[in-house]
Parts: C-alpha cells; sequence; structure tokens
C-alpha cells in the first residue's frame, strides 16, 4: 500500500471519529416557565399532589380557565400549587408539572383555592402538617375555598370547617362523619356552600360545583354560556345542593 495515501486515510478516519464523538453539553437547559397572571382577574390556584384524581382537577380548572374566553367579566387565571416544581402524577397516570412551589416561592395572590380529591386524602396526606398550614394561610385572605370529593377531608383536617355545613363524596360520607365527629355534614347533595367554603361530592359532578361558584361571580347567562362551551346542560335549579344562608 502507497505510504502517503495509508497516512491520508488515518488522519481522515481519526477526524471523522473525533467529529462523531458525543458532546458532554446537555442538549437543552431546563427552562421554568411561569404562567401569566393577568393582575386584573381572580387567582385560582389548584393544590396537586402525587395521587391527585384527573376529575375532580381537570373539571374546575376547565370551567375556570374558560371564563378568559368571556368578555365584560373579571376572569380567572388558573394555575397549580403544589409541595415540589417536579412531575406530579395523577392517580390515573398524568403527569403535571406544577407552576408554584408552596413551600419555597414567593406566591401569588390566592383569591379561590380548589382542593382535588387524592389517594390519600383520608390517610396520610392528614399528616402533612405543612400542606394543612398553607391551606390554614390561605384561607385567611382567600375569596372562596372548594374542595371536590375527598378533598373536604383536608379542609376539614385543617380546622376551616369546624363552623360551617360541608360534604364529600357519596361513599365516604361515613367515614367523614367519624373522623370529624363535631363537623355538620350534608348528605344527598352534589355541593354545599356554606359562608366561602364550597364542597362537593366530586367525580364528574365537579363540573356543577364549578358552575355553581361562576354563577355566584357572573351570573346565570354567563354560566349557561361556559356550560355550553363544554356541552353542560345547567340549570342550578335542577342541581341536588345545599346553600346555608
Amino acid at each position: 500500500m502507497n505510504f502517503r495515501y495509508f497516512f491520508t486515510l488515518l488522519l481522515f478516519t481519526t477526524f471523522s471519529c473525533e467529529q462523531q464523538k458525543p458532546t458532554k453539553e446537555p442538549l437543552h437547559e431546563d427552562i421554568r416557565v411561569l404562567p401569566e397572571l393577568n393582575l386584573e382577574r381572580y387567582n385560582v390556584a389548584f393544590l396537586i399532589m402525587d395521587g391527585t384524581f384527573n376529575t375532580e382537577f381537570t373539571a374546575p380548572f376547565d370551567i375556570f380557565q374558560h371564563t378568559k374566553f368571556r368578555e365584560g367579566i373579571k376572569a380567572m387565571n388558573t394555575f397549580t400549587v403544589a409541595n415540589t416544581l417536579k412531575p406530579i402524577t395523577t392517580f390515573e397516570g398524568v403527569r403535571i408539572l406544577p407552576d408554584f412551589d408552596y413551600t419555597k416561592d414567593e406566591l401569588p395572590r390566592i383569591d379561590i383555592l380548589v382542593v382535588p380529591s387524592a389517594e390519600h386524602s383520608m390517610d396520610k396526606d392528614l399528616k402533612d402538617t405543612t400542606m394543612l398550614n398553607f391551606i390554614k394561610k390561605i384561607d385567611k385572605t382567600s375569596l372562596y375555598m372548594t374542595s371536590h370529593c375527598d378533598g373536604a377531608f383536608l379542609l376539614a383536617k385543617s380546622g376551616i370547617l369546624d363552623s360551617v355545613a360541608s360534604t364529600t363524596f357519596p361513599s365516604d360520607i361515613e367515614n367523614y362523619k367519624k373522623m370529624f365527629p363535631n363537623l355538620d355534614v350534608k348528605d344527598n347533595v352534589l355541593f354545599v356552600h356554606d359562608d366561602k367554603y364550597i364542597t362537593s361530592a366530586g367525580g364528574a359532578k365537579s363540573f356543577e360545583a364549578a358552575l355553581y361558584l361562576c354563577e355566584i361571580l357572573y351570573g346565570e347567562k354567563i354560566t349557561e354560556s361556559l356550560a355550553k362551551g363544554l356541552v353542560i346542560d345547567w340549570d342550578l335549579e335542577q342541581v341536588p345542593h345545599l346553600t346555608v344562608q
């Protein structure tokens, strides 16, 4: 073999291999993107955690998020809060990236707190003093505190439901009464509104409780429009509920 040819081939091969070495630099950087919060709107925070059930989170989120497409009202900013910025995995396996970490971040004003049900709402979550203290803190300045399904257990454990009527998931009513014997617990209703607290049976009926809050804030016409946009037949008079005056 011609020596000059061999030497040229060797240089080319070496150069090509060096070019193909994987770079040690990351292909992308993790950049945190905060939600855009319009200062003229209500701030609605959704408290999520591992094991959150999809429907109790997504149903009110859908309703409230759609308010920004209605003119002439004070619409809602919707965002999530958790005890981490790492992805939250719902009970059904959906991964959600929280907007704020309530244990570390400086949070925006929260006008409405939504507490969905989660896999451990009736056991280990009730021992999470950091989360319970967060709920109590928000309660001091919020306009409304809401829960869906077993999210009521967290509100009750925090002590904020002690003087009001409330409800929870139908098959967990007895456990709710047993765990919190001093509460005024209502059955056979889809949601209860007492003072600034709205607790609902949850599931697909979380839509109704969210629409009810919209009717309080925006009136019947806007609420019917929101319901129609999600193909929901809305008539408050046909929804079993209790409003404590």
